[in-house]
C-alpha cells in the first residue's frame, strides 16, 4: 500500500513554484485521455503557484487533430500519433528558456523532448503513466506486429529512463514495471484534480442509487463486457457510458437491446463535473488501469466509486478507504447490488471521506511535483 511522499505540512496555498520554468512535451492530447488531462491540470496548478509552464502537445478540436503530421494509431481509429514541427517547438522553448523538461510519453513529442533536454543542458523528468506493452497484449491478432510494438516501446521507455533525472510513476504496479524496464531513480506521484472539482460544492446524493457512470476510452482494457452484463442483470439501474474508442460500434449494438444502457459519446472536460454530479456512483471495472483519473475526480465530487482490483488507485492508502472494490471472482452486478444495499447514510459518509482524501492528496501532490521540478542544487 502506498502512502505517497513524506508528510508535508505546508498549506497548499503557500506552495510556491516561483522561478520554475517548465516545458511539458506530451504525445497525449489534453482533450482525449487521462494522461493528457493530467498534464493540463498539473500545468494549471503550477501556474497558480507561480511557475511559467509551456504545455506542448497535440490538440483535438471539432473532430480535427492539430500539432503536426497525423498518423493512425494501431488498434484505435479514434486516436492519432502526431509528428510535431521541430522548428515550432524549438521556438517555444527558446522563449521559455526552461529550467526543466517533463516527458510523459514515448512518442514523437516525448522523444523530441528528451533530445531538447540534452541539447539545452536542462534536467529531464519522466512521467510513467501507461504500461503500453501490457495494452498491446490485448491484441493477439497483431501477431509479429505486437512483438515489434512491444520491443519498440520498451526501448523508448528504457532510453527515456536512462536520461531522466527521475522517473515518476502513479502506482505501485507502475513503479515495478518501470524498475523492470530499467529505471533507477524512481518516485511516486499522485494525480492532480481540476481546481473546480474541489471548489464547487457537490450535488447531494439521492437516497437511492438510480444511475451509474462509466467514463473513459471504449477499449478492450476497460472490461466493457462487464458493464453490459450488469445492465442486463440490473434492469432498474440506468448505466451511462461516456467516451469513444474502438469498441463504440459493439457497444451501440448492445445498447440497442438494453433500454437502461445509454451511450452519450465523447464528453468534453468542462462537462465531466456536471455529468459526475448527475449520477449516484462511478464504475471502473478495468482489466488494466494504471491509476484511474476519473475515479479520483468522482471521489472529489463526493460520489461512491466502484473499481476493479486492477485499478492502480487502490494502492494509495490515503484513497483506499474511500473506494468500493469489486472482489476477486465477483461480478460487477453483484458488487453494484452490495453498494445499492448500503444505507444512504453509509454511502454519504464514505463519499465525504473520499472527497476529503482526494483534496488532501491533491495538495500533497502539488508540493511533491514542485520539489521534483526544482533544480537538484536547491
Amino acid at each position: 500500500m502506498l502512502t505517497g511522499s513524506e508528510p508535508d505540512t505546508t498549506p497548499v496555498d503557500e506552495a510556491s513554484a516561483v522561478g520554475l520554468r517548465v516545458a511539458i512535451l506530451s504525445d497525449a492530447a489534453p482533450e482525449r485521455n487521462g494522461v493528457g488531462a493530467y498534464y493540463r491540470d498539473l500545468a494549471d496548478h503550477l501556474r497558480a503557484a507561480g511557475a511559467r509552464v509551456a504545455l506542448i502537445a497535440p490538440r483535438h478540436h471539432n473532430g480535427r487533430w492539430h500539432g503536426g503530421l497525423s498518423l493512425p494509431l494501431p488498434g484505435d481509429p479514434t486516436q492519432r500519433i502526431l509528428v510535431p514541427s521541430r522548428a515550432f517547438i524549438r521556438r517555444r522553448l527558446e522563449r521559455l528558456a526552461p529550467t526543466v523538461i517533463v516527458v510523459p510519453t514515448p512518442g514523437p513529442y516525448g522523444l523530441f523532448g528528451l533530445h531538447l533536454a540534452r541539447r539545452l543542458g536542462v534536467e529531464l523528468v519522466v512521467g510513467f503513466h501507461t504500461h503500453f506493452e501490457a495494452l498491446t497484449d490485448l491484441f493477439p491478432h497483431w501477431g509479429l506486429g505486437r512483438r515489434l510494438a512491444n520491443a519498440y516501446l520498451r526501448a523508448c521507455h528504457r532510453h527515456l529512463f536512462e536520461h531522466g533525472r527521475v522517473v515518476l510513476a502513479n502506482s505501485e504496479s507502475m513503479l515495478e514495471v518501470a524498475r523492470a524496464i530499467g529505471a533507477q531513480r524512481l518516485e511516486l506521484m499522485a494525480t492532480p484534480i481540476p481546481k473546480r472539482f474541489l471548489d464547487r460544492t457537490p450535488t447531494p446524493l439521492r437516497p437511492r442509487v438510480e444511475r451509474v457512470l462509466f467514463a473513459g476510452r471504449l477499449a478492450p482494457e476497460k472490461n466493457l463486457e462487464a458493464i453490459v452484463a450488469a445492465a442486463r442483470a440490473l434492469p432498474d439501474l440506468e448505466f451511462l457510458i461516456a467516451g469513444d474508442g474502438p469498441l463504440k460500434g459493439w457497444l451501440e449494438a448492445q445498447a440497442a437491446g438494453l433500454p437502461n444502457l445509454r451511450l452519450i459519446g465523447w464528453v468534453r472536460r468542462e462537462r465531466i463535473l456536471d455529468l459526475i454530479d448527475s449520477v449516484e456512483a462511478l464504475i471502473l471495472p478495468s482489466r488494466i488501469e494504471s491509476f484511474g483519473t476519473i475515479a479520483l475526480e468522482a471521489m472529489a465530487r463526493a460520489r461512491p466509486v466502484l473499481v476493479s482490483p486492477a485499478c492502480g488507485i487502490r494502492s494509495w492508502e490515503q484513497l483506499s478507504q474511500g473506494l468500493f472494490v469489486i472482489e476477486e471472482g465477483e461480478s460487477l452486478s453483484a458488487a453494484l447490488e452490495r453498494l445499492c444495499d448500503l444505507s444512504p447514510e453509509v454511502r454519504e459518509q464514505r463519499a465525504q471521506q473520499a472527497r476529503a482524501a482526494a483534496a488532501a492528496l491533491n495538495a500533497s501532490n502539488l508540493r511533491h511535483w514542485i520539489r521534483m521540478l526544482a533544480p537538484e542544487s536547491e
